[in-house]
C-alpha cells in the first residue's frame, strides 16, 4: 500500500515580534498576566501577505525534497485567514512557484487546517489519484484581530510552514489520524465580521468582533484532544510509551500540558513553540514541526503524535512516522522582503483603519444571531 512520506519542510515566519511589553501599551494587561495564563511572551506580526509566506515556504519545502516545482501534483492549502476567496488561495501559490500541472484546494477547518490538508493529501497519495502534494499551514490573523479584545490580542500571531509528502512503499508518514467536530460547542470561538453572514449590515469586512469562551474552549479542547490521541494510538498500535515527540497545536500551555498529562506522555517529549509565536493557528503545527527538525528533536525512524483542536469546534489527533533523512536536500537563499515598520507600528496601523471605518460608517458588530450556534 501507498504511503505519503514527508520529503521536505519549510517555514517562513515574519521578523517583526509584537512583545507582551508591547500589547501592554493598549491594553489592560502586563507580561505576568499573559505568561502565567498562555505561556505566550511574544508572536510575530506578517509585514506581507499570507500568499507571500505561502509561496516562500513552499519553495523551501520543495528544495528541501529536491522536488521540481513542475512535477508538484497537489496543493492544500489550511488557513482561515485567505487572501482572497475567489480565487482560492492555493492557486496564487501555485502561479508563483510555477507549478503549472498541480491540483490546488484550500481547506479550513481553523486551527487544524494543516493537519485535515494532510490527511487529505496522504489519502490522495494513498488512493493512487496523486503521486505528492504540498500542504500548507498559513495564517496572516493580524488584520483580522480585534486588537481592543484584550481575551483574544494577546494570543495570536502570524505565520507559516509547509511540507512535501511523496509516495513510498515504505512504513512511513501519516500512520493514522482520528478527526472528528464538536459542532455543538461552535459559538464558543466565532470570528463576527468575517463572511457573507455579515453582508448588508454596515459592517465594514475585516472589522471584527471575536467570540470566546476560553472556559468552553479549554475544557473542550483539553477533552476532544486527549480522546483523538489516544484513539489513534490505539489504531495504529503504538503506546504512549513508544512515542518519540509530540508536536501539538500551540494554543495555550495549559492546554498542552493538560492533553499530554492525561495522555501519559511526559513535557519534556513536547516540542513547544507557544512562548515564541503564540498561538498561528493553521500554522502552529507544522512551524512547530520545522523547527523540530531544526534542532534535531526529530530522528530517524521516530513516532511523532500531533494533536491539535480549532474553531467549530474541530479536533484532531495524527500519528506520522519519520523516514530516514533529517536533513534538507537543498535549500534556497530567498527570504521575505526587509520589513521597515516594527510589529507594534503595524498594530497600531490596523487599530487606527479599523476605528476610523467605524467612525465613518457608524456600525456596531452585532448581528443577528446565526443558526447553529449562537
Amino acid at each position: 500500500m501507498n504511503r505519503a512520506a514527508i520529503t521536505g519542510w519549510g517555514a517562513a515566519m515574519p521578523p517583526a515580534v509584537l512583545t507582551n511589553a508591547d500589547l501592554s501599551t493598549f491594553l489592560d494587561t502586563t507580561d505576568e498576566w499573559i505568561t502565567t495564563r498562555t505561556g505566550m511572551q511574544e508572536r510575530r506580526i506578517s509585514h506581507v501577505s499570507a500568499t507571500e509566506m505561502a509561496t516562500l515556504a513552499a519553495r523551501r519545502a520543495l528544495a528541501c525534497a529536491r522536488l521540481d516545482p513542475g512535477d508538484l501534483e497537489l496543493i492544500v492549502y489550511g488557513s482561515c485567514s485567505n487572501d482572497e476567496q475567489v480565487p482560492n488561495s492555493a492557486s496564487a501559490v501555485q502561479a508563483r512557484i510555477g507549478s503549472a500541472r498541480a491540483a490546488s484546494v484550500d481547506l479550513n477547518t481553523a486551527c487544524t487546517s494543516f493537519l485535515y490538508g494532510l490527511s487529505a493529501a496522504s489519502g490522495m497519495i494513498r488512493a493512487g489519484s496523486v503521486r505528492n502534494a504540498l500542504v500548507i499551514g498559513v495564517e496572516l490573523i493580524s488584520p483580522y484581530m480585534d486588537w481592543e479584545n484584550r481575551n483574544v490580542a494577546v494570543l495570536f500571531g502570524d505565520g507559516c510552514a509547509a511540507v512535501v509528502l511523496q509516495a513510498t512503499d515504505r512504513e512511513e508518514g501519516l500512520l493514522g489520524d482520528d478527526l472528528g467536530c464538536i459542532a455543538d460547542a461552535r459559538a464558543a470561538l466565532r470570528v463576527r465580521g468575517m463572511g457573507c453572514a455579515y453582508a448588508n449590515r454596515g459592517i465594514v469586512f475585516g472589522d471584527t468582533a471575536w467570540d470566546f469562551d476560553g472556559q468552553e474552549i479549554f475544557r473542550r479542547a483539553v477533552q476532544g484532544m486527549t480522546r483523538a490521541s489516544a484513539a489513534v494510538l490505539q489504531k495504529c498500535g503504538v503506546t504512549p510509551e513508544q512515542i518519540d515527540l509530540v508536536v501539538p497545536h500551540q494554543a495555550n500551555l495549559r492546554i498542552i500540558e493538560a492533553v499530554v498529562t492525561r495522555t501519559g506522555i511526559p513535557m519534556e517529549k513536547v516540542m513547544l513553540t507557544v512562548q515564541r509565536y503564540g498561538n498561528m493557528s493553521a500554522a502552529t503545527v507544522p512551524v512547530a514541526l520545522t523547527e523540530a527538525v531544526a534542532e534535531g528533536r526529530v530522528k530517524p525512524g521516530s513516532f511523532i503524535l500531533m494533536p491539535a483542536f480549532g474553531a467549530g469546534l474541530t479536533m484532531c489527533a495524527h500519528l506520522v512516522r519519520w523516514g530516514d533523512r533529517v536533513a534538507p536536500l537543498a535549500t534556497i537563499e530567498d527570504g521575505l522582503p526587509p520589513c521597515t515598520k516594527t510589529a507594534l507600528e503595524m498594530v497600531n496601523d490596523v487599530r487606527a483603519l479599523k476605528a476610523g471605518a467605524r467612525e465613518r460608517s457608524g456600525a456596531g458588530l452585532q448581528p443577528p444571531a446565526l443558526a447553529g450556534g449562537g
